[in-house]
């Protein structure tokens, strides 16, 4: 709290230092924040109390049986479990940056109705100055816009995390998601949720066949691009590691586990299935699994929902990247995508079912297609395992490439697995 505190006292007195000055705040605040503040003093009188409202009816035309209505039905409990947990109020709008659907948990529905925070609210930054929702809208990229840095003294009390909603087929932006709250709550992945949720409504809205056809098709091979996308990616072979939109989640190794469980089962589990699975025949309560799943709850700014346990948003494990490449045929790329056994020294005893599935899977793989390469890379992690060697050196034998120098390596790996 108190460098939340200290970055708050900072953007105040540069905004005050902008308004009782004109622009000599420019090395005190971010270039986006100073452009936007200059456009906002054109227009916006610094003593505003309320964003202007758009004509309802128009509002509520426009907003009926469109791709954004459809797309937010479909996710709007997600949205609002947000919004609850997080005591958030979360807001989608139109490409000009009017608010059309918009949830509040409860101290935050309050603020944000105080403020025309509400449907029909222009909040482009000429009507009611700087803010996340202009920002994300008028860059095209997700923005953050934190106490004093918002024009309007009205927000001065608020964070806001806001990211662009994109048509996935025709790339036409149709507005932005933002996730506001009041500076005190500022989350280090505030923006990541932000821009998951935003995602997480693009998946939803309504595409014809064909577009779901090439969609699938353009997706089919993931995960060497899905690691680089937004999103939940984890890493589970030889090592345990959670990132958020690239952020690094601090976790412990039950946490992890429990992550990693419900990576890999997508439609959710039950509490009673997530204890099972996860400790077997120890005697541990439920309330002690239910405490760990609030702390990842927190972990993960809200994003996992309850009764069934599941995570609410995009989700790309090196297990699933593996067991592609092997279904595919891709034999070495799986090797070098594979780090090892499934979180080492777990006793979750579904973990080791499924690291015991992979291993095998990918040694079974080699022994079918035992490529030089890859059979030296696979021995650094089974220094042991001297009969996928051994099917290497036969196979090299039998096409005749006695020369290759893959050989050597090969047979010292043997001779100090053998003792």
């Amino acid at each position: 709290m108190g460098d939340l505190d200290q970055r708050r006292r900072a953007a105040l007195r540069a905004w005050t230092t902008f308004v009782e000055e004109g622009d000599p705040a420019t090395p005190l605040v971010r270039p986006e924040i100073l452009d936007s503040w200059n456009r906002s003093g054109a227009t916006v009188a610094r003593d505003v109390v309320e964003a202007p409202l758009a004509d309802e009816s128009e509002t509520r035309s426009f907003w009926q049986g469109s791709p954004l209505q459809i797309a937010v039905e479909r996710v709007e409990e997600e949205l609002r479990r947000t919004a609850e947990d997080g005591d958030l109020v979360v807001a989608v709008t139109d490409p000009d940056t009017r608010v059309l659907w918009t949830y509040g948990g409860r101290v935050m529905r309050r603020k944000a109705e105080s403020v025309n925070f509400v449907l029909g609210g222009r909040w482009d930054d000429r009507s009611v100055g700087t803010n996340a929702l202009d920002l994300a809208n008028r860059l095209d990229r997700p923005a953050m816009v934190f106490s004093a840095e918002h024009y309007a003294p009205i927000v001065h009390n608020w964070v806001c995390w806001a990211a662009p909603v994109h048509d996935p087929v025709t790339g036409a932006r149709l507005g932005v998601l933002d996730l506001s709250t009041t500076w005190d709550r500022t989350h280090p992945i505030g923006l990541a949720t932000a821009r998951v949720l935003a995602r997480l409504v693009e998946q939803a809205l309504p595409r014809s066949h064909q577009h779901a056809d090439d969609a699938a098709a353009a997706g089919a091979g993931v995960l060497g691009d899905e690691l680089a996308e937004p999103g939940l990616v984890l890493s589970l072979l030889g090592t345990a590691e959670a990132r958020v939109d690239g952020q690094r989640l601090l976790l412990n190794r039950r946490q992890n586990e429990i992550l990693a469980l419900l990576a890999l089962h997508p439609d959710g589990l039950s509490l009673d299935q997530l204890h099972a699975m996860l400790y077997g025949d120890h005697a541990v309560t439920f309330s002690t699994l239910k405490a760990e799943v609030s702390h990842l709850r927190h972990a993960l700014a809200g994003q996992l929902a309850s009764r069934p346990y599941r995570l609410l948003m995009p989700i790309a494990t090196d297990v699933d990247h593996v067991l592609g490449l092997l279904r595919r045929g891709q034999v070495a790329a799986a090797v070098d995508a594979y780090g090892g056994d499934l979180l080492p020294g777990t006793e979750s005893p579904a973990l080791v079912e499924m690291g015991e599935y992979v291993a095998v899977a990918v040694r079974e793989a080699l022994l079918a297609d035992p490529q030089p390469d890859a059979v030296l890379h696979y021995s650094e992690l089974a220094p042991y395992d001297t009969a996928v060697l051994e099917a290497c050196l036969v196979q090299l034998d039998r096409d005749g490439r006695a020369k290759h120098p893959a050989i050597p390596l090969l047979k010292a790996r043997l001779a100090v697995a053998d003792g």
